[in-house]
C-alpha cells in the first residue's frame, strides 16, 4: 500500500523520471533546451482513487504518455503547458487546466522551465463509477470530458480551490489521510467537484424538488453518521443527481448536505466529549475531521466553546 503523502526532490534525470512514473504514469521524457540537469520537486497526496500533486521539472521538457487506466488533469500554477491530443494543439496557463483521457496517447510538447503544475490523477474505474452516481445518468464506455477545464467559473474555482489546498497537505500526518472517514471523503469531494465543473446539469431529474427526499437523506445521516458518506452516496439514496440534491437542501433546509452531515457529527462528537475518557484528537479522528485543529475550529463555530473546555468541564 502506498503512503498517503510524499515529497521528492532530485537533480538526477533517471531518479526524477522513476519518481514521476511511480506517482503518475510511465512516460517518455525529453529535455528541450539542451540542458543536462533537472531540478525536480514533487509532492503528492494519495487518496482513494485520486492522486494530487505539485510538480516542477526546473527545465523545459516534453512528455509522451498513454495515461493507462486513469484520467489526468494538469493545472499550471505558473508558466505554460503545451500539449497535443484529441482535437489538436492546446496551451494551458494559470486559470485553465489540460485534461488527458485514459488510455489515449497524448504528448506534452513543452512543459516550460517556469511551469509548476498541480496534477490530479483519477483512477478510470473510480471516476467513471462516481460519474454514474454523481450525475444520476447511465454511462457509456468512457466519460466524455473536455480537453481543457476553465477554472474561473464558479464550479471550476470551487474544485481548483479544493485540490490546491490538498496539494499543500503533504506534511499532514499520514494516519489522518489514511483515516477510513477522511481519505475516502476527500477523494469523493474532489471527484464530485470535478465532475460538476465539467458537466451540465443532469437532464433526468429536473422535476420539482421534494422535501421527502431530503428527509430520507437526513434520517440516514442521523442513523449512521460514522459511515464515510459522500455526496454521491446521499444523491443515490435520494434518487437524484448531486446538483439536484444540493438544490433541495438549499431550498428546504437552508444548508448543504455536507454541512448537515458535519453538524450531526459535531453533535455526536460533543456527546463523546461530555462522557469523557477521550482526547480531542481521538474524537476528531472518529468523526472524520482531518486534524484536531480543524475539529476544534468547527466545534467552536457550532457551539461557541472549545472541545478542550468541554473535556475539562
Amino acid at each position: 500500500m502506498s503512503t498517503p503523502s510524499s515529497l521528492v526532490g532530485t537533480q538526477d534525470w533517471d531518479t526524477a523520471q522513476r519518481a514521476v512514473a511511480d506517482a503518475y504514469f510511465p512516460h517518455e521524457l525529453a529535455a528541450l533546451d539542451g540542458r543536462a540537469d533537472v531540478d525536480l520537486t514533487m509532492r503528492t497526496v494519495e487518496l482513494d482513487g485520486v492522486t494530487i500533486g505539485r510538480l516542477r521539472w526546473g527545465t523545459a521538457v516534453s512528455i509522451a504518455c498513454e495515461y493507462p487506466g486513469a484520467y489526468e488533469v494538469n493545472i499550471p500554477l505558473s508558466g505554460r503547458l503545451h500539449s497535443r491530443a484529441g482535437h489538436g494543439e492546446l496551451v494551458s496557463t494559470p486559470g485553465t487546466g489540460t485534461v488527458f483521457t485514459a488510455d489515449r496517447e497524448s504528448l506534452i510538447t513543452n512543459w516550460t522551465a517556469d511551469c509548476q503544475v498541480i496534477g490530479v490523477k483519477f483512477d478510470a474505474e473510480y471516476l467513471e463509477r462516481e460519474a454514474d452516481r454523481v450525475l444520476a445518468a447511465p454511462l457509456r464506455r468512457r466519460l466524455t470530458l473536455p480537453d481543457q477545464i476553465n477554472l474561473e467559473t464558479d464550479d471550476g474555482a470551487s474544485w481548483f480551490g479544493l485540490v490546491k489546498a490538498l496539494s499543500a497537505q503533504v506534511r499532514e500526518p499520514g494516519d489522518l489521510l489514511a483515516n477510513p472517514l477522511v481519505g475516502p471523503q476527500l477523494a469523493s469531494a474532489v471527484t464530485t467537484a470535478f465532475l460538476l465543473s465539467v458537466s451540465d446539469a443532469a437532464p433526468d431529474d429536473v422535476g420539482r424538488l421534494r422535501p421527502g427526499m431530503v428527509k430520507r437523506v437526513l434520517d440516514a445521516l442521523h442513523d449512521d453518521p460514522a459511515r464515510p458518506w459522500s455526496l454521491a452516496d446521499m444523491a443515490g439514496l435520494a434518487g437524484v443527481s448531486v446538483r439536484r440534491l444540493q438544490e433541495a437542501f438549499a431550498e428546504f433546509e437552508e444548508t448543504t448536505p455536507t454541512r448537515a452531515l458535519a453538524d450531526i457529527r459535531l453533535e455526536r462528537a460533543g456527546a463523546d466529549l461530555e462522557r469523557g475518557g477521550v482526547t480531542v484528537a481521538d474524537v476528531a479522528a472518529r468523526w472524520g475531521f482531518s486534524s484536531p485543529s480543524r475539529f476544534a475550529s468547527a466545534y467552536r463555530r457550532r457551539f461557541g466553546v472549545s472541545p478542550s473546555s468541554v473535556l475539562r468541564g
